[in-house]
């Protein structure tokens, strides 16, 4: 017999609705085995600026580092940020 599945109420904003999935199952809403997997390939990652003070000398290394391998510099960092963190 198949499952009954509810039927997803509508929500006044995104907060709303976030914190409805916060707290039930989507199992109990969505039928999981007739999912697709997709690609958002132009969807852009959340970012934040922020400022970091850096002797002077270091940022000149940092930049001729990212020189040498032909990518912007704040570039550079985040990749070692992530590579250090990660």
């Amino acid at each position: 017999m198949p499952k009954k599945y509810k039927t997803v109420p509508r929500f006044k904003n995104e907060a709303a609705e976030r914190k409805f999935w916060e707290t039930h199952d989507t199992a109990d809403y969505f039928d999981l085995s007739k999912a697709q997997r997709v690609r958002f390939p132009n969807l852009k990652l959340s970012t934040k600026s922020i400022s970091l003070r850096l002797p002077v000398s270091l940022l000149d290394d940092i930049k001729i580092a990212a020189n040498k391998r032909d990518v912007p510099y704040q570039s550079l960092i985040k990749m070692w940020l992530a590579e250090k963190v990660g």
